[in-house]
């Protein structure tokens, strides 16, 4: 059931009223439950918005680049995670890179700390490798 929040314009109390339907709304005059007045002010405390789940899979080319493009981390984790799933050919770094950004962590900073760990390890092999 529908609750709807208003502030009374006649003893300034806040009430909230429950309908069964918003067509009961719609056609009710609200009162005041302390005052009885009908000179009530709707006030909008917090507005739910479900997420539309977006299918990457399905996506074009140029849908993916928007998705990048558009710097939210977090959906290019979700189209990462989409894709790629758990395909353990895709290698850890990849599974790394889209669990972090799923938790929302900027794409510059995956970027750059796995870059870092690709030259820690190519500077260590090579190091390696002048010994023998």
């Amino acid at each position: 059931m529908p609750a709807y929040d208003f502030r009374c314009n006649t003893c300034g109390e806040d009430v909230s009223l429950v309908y069964k339907s918003v067509t009961s709304y719609a056609k009710a005059t609200p009162t005041c439950t302390h005052c009885q007045s009908d000179d009530l002010e709707r006030v909008i405390r917090k507005v739910n918005v479900a997420s539309v789940s977006r299918d990457y899979t399905q996506m074009d080319a140029t849908e993916m680049l928007n998705v990048f493009e558009s710097g939210d981390s977090k959906q290019v984790g979700k189209m990462f995670d989409q894709i790629g799933g758990t395909n353990p050919a895709l290698g850890a770094e990849y599974h790394e890179a889209t669990k972090r950004l799923m938790r929302g962590e900027s794409m510059d900073n995956v970027e750059s700390s796995l870059q870092k760990k690709r030259d820690a390890k190519d500077a260590k092999s090579n190091k390696s490798n002048s010994k023998k």
